[in-house]
């Protein structure tokens, strides 16, 4: 009976080790996204959002983040949310300097027009000012 015991222990501290080596490998097998192509259009695009109404468009756009953004992105934007290793392509930080150093018009392009697994967000997220509310939270995420 012990030794049944025994190597049912081993074989699920085995079984165990494997899930966790997957884990941390699996990650590291991710292709890096290539330099995205956008019209010039939108990378002219201004944002909308008066000052004044910056801090409620910054909560709006939080709450559609974390309904919309967060399982990918992570709740800090650094690209570590839990779907965020079961992709093809590594997901950047919004943290990054390069990533802040967009226009506006950039980023909303990215957000709601998409390409490969980050699909654009055009018909789940229709409300113009929605839109502009994540583009306004994401700068947060610095």
């Amino acid at each position: 009976m012990k030794k049944k015991l025994s190597n049912l222990f081993l074989s699920a501290s085995f079984i165990f080790c494997m899930i966790a080596l997957f884990a941390f490998v699996a990650p590291q097998d991710q292709k890096v996204a290539g330099a995205w192509t956008i019209p010039a259009t939108n990378k002219a695009m201004k944002n909308p959002t008066k000052d004044s109404d910056k801090a409620a468009s910054v909560n709006v756009g939080k709450m559609l983040y974390t309904k919309h953004c967060k399982s990918c992105h992570g709740g800090l934007g650094l690209g570590d949310g839990p779907k965020a290793s079961s992709m093809k392509t590594k997901i950047g930080s919004f943290k990054d300097a390069k990533f802040q150093g967009q226009t506006d018009g950039e980023i909303y392009y990215q957000t709601f027009v998409g390409r490969d697994e980050m699909t654009g967000f055009d018909k789940k997220i229709a409300e113009n000012e929605d839109r502009w509310a994540i583009v306004n939270f994401v700068r947060t995420l610095k």
